[in-house]
């Protein structure tokens, strides 16, 4: 319900023309749809297990069972397919670039993901000239020509004022100019690198997920059953006339 709530705030407060234009599904939707489907999933598991309904416990373990083989393919069609992946965040993250300056919180992500990751653009630091205010060509007017965002730039730890402007005419100079004022390393090299040093940590968090899934495959089965038994026992009880308590 809170993913729903947050989905319909974010729908009903911002525009979703820039993040369409640059991502395949509008994030505020995406909450929507996994916010219900969770909802009328665990809906369910609690409802069927509370009065002992077959029909809906067999619906809740389907589902569960559903995700969980579909976050399986999903995995693993990425290990396989990793050049396409790349691929695709390469197509997603030129998209992004384009519309920077078109949506704040896409333009916040951006300035989060080059600072956490000590990046500039996709590929290069020239990748920012995808961007209508950042290109370099003589036709552009605007002030950031041939420039880049400043969260390229090399911070000081001791600077007390971020200088915004520090991404100033950057993609005039070489990548050794360049490289004494901003990172000139892409983002897509730099996030390969952080899966690749990080796979235990991304192995535990695929763990953490499948194992309460597993769970309540299990438990909802093993419910299912107790239920067919007990079912089964009070109608040996009725054809023989017996009473089980006496």
């Amino acid at each position: 319900m809170v993913m729903v709530g947050i989905g319909v705030y974010a729908r009903l407060l911002k525009h979703a023309e820039a993040a369409m234009a640059c991502l395949a599904v509008d994030p505020a939707l995406l909450l929507i749809g996994v916010g219900i489907l969770m909802f009328l999933i665990t809906f369910c598991g609690c409802i069927g297990s509370l009065r002992e309904n077959i029909c809906l416990l067999q619906t809740f373990s389907i589902c569960l069972t559903l995700v969980f083989l579909l976050q399986l393919a999903v995995g693993i069609v990425g290990f396989i397919f990793s050049d396409k992946a790349r691929g695709k965040v390469s197509e997603i993250i030129s998209n992004a670039i384009e519309h920077y300056r078109d949506d704040l919180d896409l333009q916040n992500l951006i300035d989060f993901g080059q600072k956490e990751f000590s990046c500039c653009g996709g590929i290069s630091y020239k990748d920012w000239s995808q961007n209508m205010y950042f290109n370099c060509s003589s036709e552009n007017r605007s002030q950031e020509r041939c420039s880049v965002p400043y969260s390229c730039c090399l911070h000081d730890e001791h600077e007390a004022v971020i200088n915004t402007l520090c991404g100033q005419g950057m993609q005039e100079l070489d990548y050794l100019e360049a490289g004494e004022f901003i990172h000139t390393n892409g983002c897509i090299d730099k996030l390969v690198n952080w899966l690749h040093s990080n796979l235990f940590l991304l192995g535990g968090v695929a763990l953490g997920l499948a194992i309460p899934q597993l769970v309540g495959i299990l438990l909802s089965q093993i419910l299912i059953n107790q239920i067919r038994d007990q079912i089964k026992l009070q109608s040996y009880n009725q054809q023989h006339k017996t009473d089980p308590w006496y």
